[in-house]
């Protein structure tokens, strides 16, 4: 597949920059790739080569604050802000390269996948299939009672960054990945207090609403992770709406799943998945007598 880079404006105006892998022949499917927290679009080269999904373009953005976007690194004006631009950025692929969302699959890693779920959740995009890669609904912070402090301090002095403590090699066994991820130029070591307290509330709304999404999803999930907890991870899929939903932990697995050792079993199994999901005919279900039963009104209800 031919690879092009190519940048949009968001809704405030901000330059998302993102990059896209496409067939020769028109595609009749795609894929949205959200990277994790740190990071950018070219990380995904590799997983793009090995997911080969039959006729599908692939397109990858670098979030605002990271990569080649506009924006202060590691910050945005809230979370919030993160899920509208991903909105943004999905209409935009229909309008300049023909994607049907009717006819597209979302993969996201850590922070992505809270960014992609929020986006499935809040903005109901009709997406075929939800890959979860290690999402952080619940950050291992270590300090005991971080979140209430991280809040006190932002009360009384404002806005701040915290510098991430999560090193290479508590992200993958793979030296050669570890070696590539420190010395990447565009990799920051940073993230804003604000977006790390809403990744916290965010998932947290997330978690007490996964009844309302039905989008068949699969959870990925690492063995072995520093970063992020399998609890959280868990109790999302318990709660998930969705009629189709798969969760797989790979044992011994650091948080970088696409950058460990054996990730190329992490590929095949998305692959699968996407796939399976593709050919199933669409099927949604309709919400009209969503008041006398299922997720909304025993909401309701409580």
């Amino acid at each position: 597949m031919r690879m092009t880079e190519h940048s949009m404006n968001t809704w405030d105006g901000t330059e998302i920059f993102y990059r896209a892998w496409q067939p020769e022949t028109p595609a009749k499917r795609a894929l949205l790739l959200f990277h994790r927290g740190h990071e950018h679009s070219a990380r995904w080269q590799e997983t793009v080569e090995g997911l080969q999904i039959e006729s599908c373009a692939i397109f990858a953005w670098d979030q605002r604050g990271h990569g080649h976007s506009e924006g202060k690194r590691g910050h945005a004006p809230n979370l919030a802000a993160v899920v509208k631009d991903a909105d943004v950025f999905a209409r935009h692929l229909g309008a300049m390269h023909g994607v049907k969302l009717e006819e597209t699959a979302v993969i996201a890693h850590s922070v992505g996948a809270v960014v992609a779920t929020a986006w499935v959740h809040d903005y109901a995009p009709p997406v075929r299939a939800l890959v979860l890669g290690a999402p952080a609904f619940r950050v291992r912070l270590y300090v005991p009672l971080a979140v209430p402090m991280l809040r006190f301090k932002q009360k009384m002095l404002g806005p701040g960054i915290v510098k991430s403590y999560v090193k290479a090699k508590m992200l993958t066994h793979d030296a050669e990945q570890a070696r590539a991820y420190q010395g990447d130029p565009l990799i920051f070591r940073e993230i804003a207090v604000n977006i790390l307290l809403d990744l916290q509330d965010t998932s947290t709304r997330l978690l007490d609403d996964a009844g309302a999404i039905t989008t068949p999803t699969l959870i990925v999930g690492a063995g072995s992770d520093w970063v992020v907890t399998l609890k959280a991870q868990r109790e999302f899929y318990r709660k998930l709406g969705s009629r189709i939903k798969q969760f797989d932990v790979f044992p011994g697995m650091f948080h970088a799943i696409f950058h460990e050792r054996g990730r190329e079993k992490v590929v095949e199994r998305i692959r699968t998945f996407v796939n399976e999901a593709f050919d199933r005919p669409v099927c949604r279900g309709g919400l009209l007598d969503a008041d006398k039963g299922g997720h909304t009104r025993t909401e309701y209800d409580m």
